[in-house]
């Protein structure tokens, strides 16, 4: 647990590196894909611990991803109801937030040790290859969000709008094939055991 500490007392120290809105539309598109993100992965970090007979680990990632699911919910219809109200400038700030990409609230999270690759990345690589949040899970929920929001339908749009519009919708099936690539990549590279050092020299499944 001191490790679990010290990982938390280093990202309260290096702050957070996301998004930085330019208007309130941002922060609640943002937020409706950060909370639907920890929902997804923290449903499969649950299955996962139960298939490994910690049935603790697995109620306590059930009761999270519980919480956040009430979160997204809360995120999405306030936009949905931006979308009836303003769908152009809805689509623009939906663009913009996928240009900016959504990253996570613990990317600069560290573990105080020096390393050739930051402790997310580690972490988010494992995530990938355990099947805790894939390139398709985000694929899916970029479709989710496109899908009810109801982007495709949109209509009486500016220039702007259009093209943002397009670019919106055309999104996942790019996710999808950058996920084939990277899964090829993987594929053809060298596997190595990725340990942590919350984890008291427990390693994890090459990458």
């Amino acid at each position: 647990m001191r490790q679990v500490e010290t990982t938390v007392h280093h990202l309260l120290r290096n702050g957070m590196e996301m998004l930085v809105p330019k208007s309130p539309y941002h922060s609640v598109i943002y937020g409706a894909f950060q909370e639907r993100a920890t929902f997804i992965s923290h449903v499969h970090t649950a299955k996962l611990a139960g298939q490994d007979g910690d049935q603790a680990l697995a109620k306590i990632c059930g009761v999270i991803a519980a919480d956040e699911k009430r979160h997204e919910a809360g995120y999405t219809r306030i936009c949905a109801k931006l979308f009836e109200v303003d769908p152009d400038g809805m689509v623009r700030a939906l663009a913009y937030v996928m240009r900016c990409k959504v990253t996570m609230p613990g990317l600069l999270m560290s573990d105080g040790r020096d390393s050739s690759e930051t402790l997310f990345e580690r972490f988010s690589a494992v995530a990938e290859r355990v099947g805790v949040y894939t390139a398709r899970d985000y694929g899916d929920l970029v479709e989710h969000f496109v899908r009810r929001w109801r982007v495709a339908e949109l209509a009486g749009l500016s220039g702007e709008g259009l093209r943002a519009q397009e670019y919106v919708c055309g999104l996942p099936p790019k996710i999808r094939r950058m996920q084939v690539l990277a899964h090829q990549r993987a594929a053809r590279s060298e596997l190595r055991p990725v340990s942590f050092s919350r984890q008291s020299g427990c390693s994890y499944p090459p990458l």
